[in-house]
């Protein structure tokens, strides 16, 4: 495939997530296919998944803790077997009714027709504040200065 069929094939693939249609997508996935980004121990879905299974079980994990309220990829650059999409998104975090923005980059690279590796860059600080548990009230560390 060239650059512009791997373009085609990934905003197909946006296309498919948009409709909630997640058994075609991972079709259009390698077997050994991996999903990574960034780690959080408060986002539920957050870090890497290895394998169509793992990423099935990442997009079960976040239609349980996210929902979009909206996704929208806006430019979709490729060269070679890199596809690069950029988009902003909103979403509530379920746990907590709290929304956020995620503006995002996706960059997939693309073997023998299908997506071999999906890297998810975003801003993780607003949604770890969205999906962090209140906590308790703090004291002041330090009294004010009076001068």
């Amino acid at each position: 495939m060239n650059a512009q069929d791997n373009k085609r094939l990934v905003i197909e693939c946006y296309q498919l997530f948009l409709k909630g249609d997640i058994r075609s997508l991972l079709d259009r996935c390698q077997d050994d296919a991996d999903r990574v980004e960034r780690d959080s121990d408060c986002i539920p879905f957050a870090g890497a998944y290895h394998g169509k299974g793992e990423i099935a079980e990442f997009f079960s994990k976040l239609a349980e803790g996210a929902e979009a309220l909206s996704f929208t990829p806006r430019d979709f650059v490729a060269e070679g077997d890199k596809v690069v999409v950029a988009g902003d998104a909103s979403w509530l975090a379920k746990p907590t009714g709290r929304s956020f923005d995620s503006p995002w980059v996706h960059v997939l690279t693309i073997r023998d027709g299908k997506i071999a590796r999906f890297e998810a860059y975003n801003d993780t600080a607003p949604a770890e504040r969205a999906f962090r548990p209140d906590q308790p009230a703090q004291a002041p560390m330090a009294a004010p200065l009076h001068h």
